[in-house]
Order: structure tokens, then sequence, then C-alpha cells
């Protein structure tokens, strides 16, 4: 252990959040979970009542922290309107260290995070931005295709043949917890995070099929069709916003994968067929939806 910190964690129920928060318990380190819900997630020193949109929470959730995890407000087109308010709240309250979680599909500059990751220069000496592939865990929890997994056994994609380097969130907050609390200083860089392995959805649909018995295939769909089946669920700009990812993965703009996972922490990154078999002898995948 590199000496003990207190890290605020944004999102602390969410995907990567609450594992960011056991992983810190798990180092050694106090995690403050701050999310709306004000729950108190597995290895939370305390937790914070956190709203993005609500600066009353601010000041409370960041009493005696020195670094923070930041997960920006989901589906919002402009997150930098409410975060750098906070973020410069942050360095005056004493905080030193900020790792962003971004997008592997948006560069500094970009819209959305893009517009935070550029001003975290200015912010923080310490800082770094996580820019993850798709996750994992979207084809195992609550996500579209998880549940059309579970309820039709297809995946619905405009990616074509495409291929993605899936990532697991564990990873992702285990490179979170390195870079918050490591004894030098995190990269001041983006850093593209990916599992070991570039897969298309026709893949994946064969790991599913080969680790669940039961058939999994991938339904390619166009531009069009992905784009107003989305917006029957989803905000028009938002749906317009995934077709554009689905297309850009056609187009090959995730086909890589990145060394980031095991140069930081030490071991290599997850492989999606491993997530897959576990899901796949879990109680969850057993209770298919009829």
């Amino acid at each position: 252990m590199t000496g003990h910190h207190t890290v605020l964690v944004t999102g602390a129920t969410g995907t990567t959040g609450s594992r960011v928060v056991a992983r810190l318990a798990a180092d050694g380190h106090t995690a403050i979970a701050a999310s709306r819900r004000a729950s108190l997630p597995s290895g939370a020193a305390r937790s914070v009542r956190f709203d993005w949109y609500d600066p009353a929470d601010h000041g409370a959730a960041l009493h005696g922290v020195d670094r923070a995890y930041l997960v920006p407000p989901i589906g919002d087109p402009d997150p930098a309107a409410v975060m750098l308010p906070f973020l410069r709240k942050a360095r005056a309250a004493g905080v030193r260290r900020a790792v962003l979680l971004g997008s592997s599909a948006i560069p500094a500059g970009g819209p959305g995070v893009g517009q935070v990751h550029t001003a975290l220069p200015g912010l923080f000496d310490e800082w770094a931005v996580l820019q993850p592939s798709w996750f994992m865990q979207n084809f195992t929890g609550d996500h579209l295709h998880a549940k059309s997994i579970r309820s039709e056994g297809v995946i619905r994609t405009a990616t074509g043949t495409g291929r993605v380097g899936f990532v697991d969130a564990g990873d992702i907050a285990a490179v979170a917890a390195r870079l918050l609390t490591s004894a030098s200083a995190p990269p001041a860089t983006g850093l593209v995070l990916t599992g070991p392995q570039a897969l298309s959805h026709d893949q994946v649909a064969t790991l599913f099929t080969e680790a669940t018995g039961h058939p999994v295939r991938h339904l390619p769909l166009t531009p069009a069709q992905l784009r107003d089946r989305l917006a029957t669920a989803l905000p028009e700009a938002f749906a317009d916003l995934l077709t554009e990812l689905d297309q850009a993965i056609a187009a090959g703009a995730e086909d890589r994968v990145t060394d980031t996972v095991e140069r930081i922490t030490g071991r290599p990154p997850r492989a999606l067929r491993d997530a897959v078999e576990e899901w796949a002898s879990s109680p969850s995948a057993a209770c298919r939806e009829s």
C-alpha cells in the first residue's frame, strides 16, 4: 500500500463506481460513496447524497477528501456545465487528484465528456481520463443487449462485422483505484482501456450460444432501423448518438486492443468468454425471460 487516502467516488452504486469502492476498501483506503440514492455499497466508509444538479450536496461530499473518481451524469449531452463548477469547488476544498470516466469513442475536446477531459489539466495537477471501450456488462446486466439476449436470443446492432475490444468493468475499476492511490502521479492523459481481444457481435453471439446452450444470434440492422428502434425508448438525440457510435464500430473505430489494464494493474484484462461463462452459470442467466 502506498499510504492512506480518502477518495470520493461519484456514481458509487453504478457499474464502475461500486467496483471502485470495493477495490479501494480492499486496498485499505477510505471510500466515500456518493450517489443520488445515498446508499452504502460494500466497502464504503460512509455514503453521501450526491446529485450533480444540486450544489447543496457538494460541500458535504467533499469534506475530508483528497482524491476523486468522477462519473459524469448519465445521458447529459453537456456534462461540463454541471461538472466544472463542482470540480472548481473540489480543487478549492483540497482535492489534488482526479480520475475521470470517459469513453474510447470520445476524444479530448470532443462532445460531452470530451469537454470535461479538456478542462482537467487546468483544474488538477494530478489527473487521468479513463477511456474504456464498450463494457462486457452490456451483455449481462440491464442493457438493451442483455435484455434481448435473455428474452429473444438476439443481439441487434448496426455494427456489421466491426469488432470491439470489450472491457470488463472490474478491470476499469482496478485501473481507476491504482491511479487514484499510487505513490506516483497519474499520467495526465487519456488511457484507452480494452479487453484482450477485439470481437464482432457475431462472435459475441457465438460465445453466448456456446456458454448457455441456447441459440443466440446477431441480427444486423441498418442505421435507420436501429435509430427507429432506439427512439421508441430513448430521447431522439441519444438514439442518434448511439446509432452513430454503431456506425463508427462498423467502420473499424473500436477494432483495437491496448495493454493499459496489464501495464497499470500488473495482470492481464479479463476475456469476454470468461465473463460470459461466469454469467451463464449464475441464477440470473437461468431465469431467462419468457
